[in-house]
C-alpha cells in the first residue's frame, strides 16, 4: 500500500499534467474565438465535468464556431444537427429499416442517427417541437438510446452542446423543464467588447483563415473527468453549495420572500452539478481544490435554468439574476 504522501504526490502530478493540457486547449481556442473568455471557460468546465451545456444568445455570436472548434481541439468525433420545426426524433436517434437479403429473408437493420458521436451540436435546439427536443432526454442522462425496444449505448465520452436563440424570437419553443435540468450549465453568450470585435474583423475577413489542430483526444478527456471526481472538496464549500441550492427552493428557503418570488426551485441535480463544476473550475485555474468563490462564480450558470419566477415577481420586474444574487449574499 502506498503511503498517504505518495498518493498525494501522484494526485498533484496528475493535476499538474491535466492543467497543462487544459491550458493548451484554452490557448488554441483563443486563436479562433475572440472576446468570449468567460463563455469558453464555462463550456470547458462543462466538458471537464462530464456534462452538457446550453448556450443561449442571439445569432451571430460564434456559438456554432465555438462548438466546432472544441470538437477539433479536443479530438472528439463531433456531429451537428440543425433543429427545425419539421425535425423528427428518428432524424436524431436513428431508425430501423427492413432489408431483404438475396435469399429472400427479411430482417430489420438499425441505422444510427447523428446522436452516435462524442460531441453532438444541437444547433438552435428550441426551433424543434417539444417531442423532438425530448428525444435527447435518455441520451443525455443515460448515454444510451432505446430504439424498437433495443438499447444502444452511445460512444464515450458523450456530450451535448446545444445552442438556443432567445425565446422572444420568432419560431421558438421553450425547452421542457426535465430537459433543461439535464444541462450542467446554461451559458449566456453576449456581444463581444469593441477591442475583441475589432480583432475578429481583422482575423476573419483576411485572405487566410486561422485553423486549429487537436491537442488532446477522447481518452485524455475521460482521464481528466475521472481525475476531477477525485479532487477534494472542503466542508465549507459543501455547506455553501447546500445553502445556495436549498435557499432557492420556496419550501426550504431560509431567506424571507423567496416563496413569493420563486414558483419552483433547483432540485438535487443542481447540487450535483455544482459539486462537479466547482472542481472543474478549480482545475481550470490550476488549483488543487475549489473554494466558495467558485460556488459564487458558477451560481448563475448552474441555477438560472433550474428555477422559475412567480407571476407576481415577473410583474414586479424581478429577474432570476436578481434572485440568484440574493441567494449568494449569505455566502459572500
Amino acid at each position: 500500500m502506498p503511503s498517504v504522501s505518495e498518493t498525494d504526490k501522484k494526485m498533484v502530478a496528475e493535476i499538474e499534467g491535466a492543467v497543462e493540457q487544459i491550458a493548451k486547449v484554452r490557448s488554441t481556442i483563443g486563436r479562433v474565438i475572440f472576446g468570449q473568455e468567460e463563455v469558453v471557460d464555462e463550456t470547458l468546465i462543462t466538458l471537464l465535468a462530464g456534462g452538457h451545456a446550453l448556450l443561449i444568445g442571439v445569432p451571430g455570436l460564434a456559438k456554432t464556431r465555438l462548438v466546432e472548434t472544441l470538437g477539433t481541439v479536443m479530438g472528439l468525433d463531433d456531429k451537428r444537427v440543425q433543429f427545425t420545426p419539421d425535425l423528427m426524433p428518428a432524424d436524431i436517434l436513428g431508425s430501423e429499416v427492413l432489408e431483404e437479403a438475396d435469399s429472400g429473408r427479411r430482417a430489420f437493420r438499425f441505422i444510427p442517427g447523428p446522436v452516435f458521436c462524442q460531441l453532438l451540436m444541437a444547433d438552435e435546439i428550441n426551433r424543434a417541437s417539444p417531442r423532438t427536443q425530448s428525444a435527447l432526454l435518455q441520451a443525455m442522462q443515460e448515454h444510451s438510446v432505446t430504439i424498437a425496444g433495443q438499447l444502444h449505448p452511445l460512444p464515450e465520452p458523450f456530450h451535448v452542446l446545444a445552442t438556443q436563440n432567445p425565446l422572444e424570437q420568432e419560431g421558438t419553443y421553450p425547452l421542457p423543464e426535465a430537459q433543461l435540468d439535464r444541462f450542467l450549465l446554461q451559458i449566456d453568450v453576449s456581444y463581444p467588447d469593441r477591442a475583441s470585435e475589432q480583432r475578429m474583423l481583422m482575423a476573419t475577413t483576411g485572405a487566410e483563415e486561422v485553423t486549429v489542430q487537436a491537442v488532446m483526444d477522447g481518452e485524455q478527456l475521460q482521464a481528466i473527468q475521472r481525475l476531477i471526481r477525485h479532487v477534494p472538496v472542503g466542508e465549507s464549500v459543501v455547506e455553501a453549495i447546500l445553502t445556495l441550492v436549498r435557499n432557492g427552493r420556496p419550501e426550504d428557503s431560509e431567506l424571507a420572500g423567496i416563496e413569493d418570488q420563486v414558483s419552483w426551485g433547483p432540485g438535487p441535480r443542481a447540487s450535483q452539478a455544482m459539486m462537479l463544476a466547482v472542481r472543474a473550475r478549480a482545475l481550470l485555474d490550476g488549483r488543487l481544490a475549489p473554494s466558495i468563490d467558485d460556488v459564487l462564480a458558477l451560481a448563475k450558470p448552474v441555477l438560472r435554468h433550474r428555477m422559475a419566477l412567480t407571476f407576481a415577481a415577473r410583474a414586479d420586474g424581478i429577474t432570476l439574476a436578481q434572485v440568484i444574487d440574493r441567494l449568494c449574499e449569505p455566502l459572500a
